[in-house]
């Protein structure tokens, strides 16, 4: 969870686009055999004209503006998160060579299909990643980024749906409203709008509808395991639903926090005040209700657990943003209801290093690769056009991002 100098991150870039007249799309799940009807192709927004980008900016502009001040009131700007601002500043300059590349790609590969509308409400919108060849139905990535709930915007995905896109795999990065536009509920709310739209949709780009793969980080790891659980407790009461817990193959959690009433202290040591969080969380009340290790233990979610696809879970051991036991605690959860799920925990690790330092070294990368590997289980001919894929490209010198994870805020 990157909640160590949030207000300023906010303050530095968080897109957020005005709302749009409601767009009409098939939400209904789509089947191999049976969809009479093709779903309205989705608007998209990357091919605007420059009066159009030059008119979001400044609605943008002047959004984040007024929601920056609104988060400020909140919480006050004292030494501490001046000093995170200094800190995160220099974080950034020493890790822009980086930057700079995975920018340049985002804004102008052809193969990035940004701002495509999932709903009606603000920051509905995701980012595609498309591989340079689609000759066959390609599995899907859906991809929650993270953000403390606060800063979190789907271009952080970038350097993720760029590496995976080629390997042959669409990511779909998920937009939401983060606090102070919105709190947990629309989150999630938005989160699952957006994964409708995936499994509705993604066939039109060449994606694969029956080859999904959910994907959350830190504060995303949390959402959209909030957004699976409770999909399934909808499923096992016969509520009508709009995509299937079924529809994901398999949910990969990264850094995540997913018991809140534990991490409360943690959070607010670290400089995520109780009671900024607990606003977020709409809360101390409903701590528990978004709390994935604690609904699924729920007496009343016993049919619901059954439903839930193999749950894999990253954590790095020196991560000090979200400990390590978060996920541990939840993995144990799980397995006591019943649920196929793993950790997998690598030594020494930071909360960025598995998300962030470590792609941008380049070269071999084991959480890549494991994700890549598990996907293409299946595939004997993507496996082996894998094995002969090059070295992945060293993005920024290894001195820089070894001073970056010294100062690094996170």
């Amino acid at each position: 969870m990157e909640n160590q100098g949030d207000t300023a991150r906010l303050l530095a870039r968080v897109s957020t686009l005005p709302t749009l007249p409601s767009i009409p799309y098939n939400y209904q799940r789509r089947r191999k055999s049976s969809s009479k009807t093709k779903p309205t192709p989705p608007i998209i927004y990357n091919q605007g004209s420059f009066s159009r980008e030059i008119g979001h900016a400044a609605a943008e502009t002047y959004l984040i503006t007024r929601l920056s001040f609104k988060l400020l009131s909140c919480l006050g700007l004292g030494y501490r998160w001046i000093t995170r601002f200094l800190g995160l500043a220099l974080y950034a300059v020493l890790l822009m060579p980086g930057f700079i590349q995975v920018a340049f790609y985002y804004f102008f590969s052809p193969l990035v299909r940004r701002n495509v509308v999932y709903g009606d409400q603000p920051r509905n919108r995701l980012d595609l990643y498309l591989p340079a060849k689609i000759d066959s139905p390609k599995p899907v990535v859906v991809f929650v980024t993270g953000g403390a709930w606060i800063i979190g915007y789907k271009a952080w995905g970038s350097l993720l749906g760029k590496q995976l896109s080629e390997h042959d795999i669409i990511v779909a990065c998920i937009d939401y409203r983060n606090f102070p536009q919105g709190t947990i509920g629309d989150m999630v709310e938005d989160v699952s709008q957006g994964i409708s739209f995936v499994c509705s949709s993604i066939a039109d780009y060449g994606g694969d509808p029956n080859r999904i793969y959910l994907t959350g980080q830190s504060a995303g790891a949390h959402i959209s395991s909030c957004v699976l659980v409770k999909q399934a407790i909808k499923e096992s009461r016969g509520e009508t639903v709009s995509w299937n817990t079924s529809q994901i193959k398999a949910f990969f959690g990264l850094s995540g926090a997913y018991n809140l009433p534990n991490l409360v202290d943690h959070f607010n040591n670290r400089g995520l005040y109780r009671s900024m969080f607990l606003s977020i969380m709409e809360g101390e009340e409903s701590l528990q209700k978004f709390s994935p290790e604690i609904m699924v233990q729920n007496s009343s979610s016993k049919a619901a657990v059954h439903l839930l696809p193999h749950i894999i879970l990253f954590h790095g051991s020196s991560d000090s943003s979200i400990p390590y036991d978060s996920s541990k605690a939840f993995v144990d959860a799980l397995h006591r209801v019943g649920v196929q799920a793993e950790l997998i925990l690598y030594d020494g690790k930071t909360h960025l290093d598995l998300f962030l330092h470590d792609p941008l070294r380049g070269g071999k990368d084991d959480l890549f690769d494991y994700i890549v590997a598990y996907i293409h289980a299946n595939d004997k001919e993507a496996l082996a056009k894998d094995d002969m894929a090059p070295p992945r490209k060293r993005l920024a010198p290894e001195i820089l991002i070894k001073l970056a994870r010294r100062i690094s805020p996170f």
